[in-house]
């Protein structure tokens, strides 16, 4: 088992904060078997709110958020988001990276991150709250009607790290 955390960074114009939709947003990865080394180049969903059995489950009665059988290996491998392990990244985050969120691993590891839409940002000075944005292109403009102001999300990027024990 290896916890491995996804890390953001962005730059904000009068942003506060961006979050997900937790616990119901869809995390889009691509894998790779910890076995043989095969990378799946599928986009694969992983939200925390959903389960599903895994090939043997007797081994775990509750599910896990993400299954899969490598197609090389044949290797069942499973991926869990931590509980809790959800957080926002802020004004004070700008331009470094920050955990947002950290999954626990079994025989497969996420290698790439594709952000979508289902994100949360808050303007700033009690500004407006925009809903459902996608950062698909990486950024993301639009405008704050009760602070009269341009509002956006730019420079975007996402990076996967071991988590040491």
């Amino acid at each position: 088992m290896v916890k491995i955390a996804l890390q953001i960074s962005a730059q904000f114009e009068n942003i506060e904060e961006l979050k997900t939709c937790h616990p119901d947003y869809a995390f889009y990865v691509k894998v790779k078997c910890s076995n043989c080394g095969e990378q799946d180049e599928k986009w694969h969903d992983i939200t925390e709110s959903e389960r599903q059995s895994e090939g043997d489950s007797s081994r775990n009665t509750k599910g896990v958020n993400f299954f899969i059988k490598c197609k090389l290996c044949n290797r069942e491998s499973s991926i869990d988001i931590v509980e809790g392990s959800n957080a926002s990244y802020t004004e004070a985050d700008v331009g470094k990276f920050k955990t947002i969120v950290a999954f626990d691993c079994r025989g497969i590891e996420p290698v790439e991150f594709s952000p979508r839409s289902g994100w949360i940002a808050k303007a700033v000075e009690n500004g407006q709250k925009f809903e459902d944005i996608d950062l698909s292109e990486d950024d993301w403009a639009d405008y704050d009607e009760k602070n009269k102001e341009s509002v956006g999300i730019t420079e975007f990027k996402s990076q996967f790290v071991k988590l040491k024990k």
